[in-house]
């Protein structure tokens, strides 16, 4: 399986990889061995889909399940608090007019 040096990918069974520099969406990349292009740029140390992830399905990093889908994730996709909800802490967003404090 080839993998293009701009990404980390730790194992074969990971559905997202990891930026290992900034990459700009439209970029086209080789991830264990499937082209992909990203949809959105995509900072480095971010994640980004790099097989489909259904709603409902365990998100794998390093060969460790980091969390569940909130929706349908296509390859190429930005995986962050927006499509992704931790399986181990809450996960905080903030609605626009709210504070911290709450």
């Amino acid at each position: 399986m080839t993998t293009d040096s701009r990404v980390l990918l730790l194992h074969s069974e990971d559905n997202v990889a990891i930026a290992s520099c900034e990459l700009p969406a439209g970029t086209e990349l080789n991830v264990g061995g499937a082209t992909l292009t990203l949809k959105q740029r995509v900072d480095i140390g971010h994640k980004f889909a790099c097989k489909p992830i259904a709603k409902g399905a365990k998100i794998y990093k390093y060969h460790a399940p980091i969390g569940s889908a909130t929706q349908d994730i296509a390859p190429g996709e930005y995986v962050h608090t927006h499509n992704l909800t931790s399986d181990y802490i809450p996960t905080y967003t903030f609605e626009k007019g709210k504070s911290f404090a709450g």
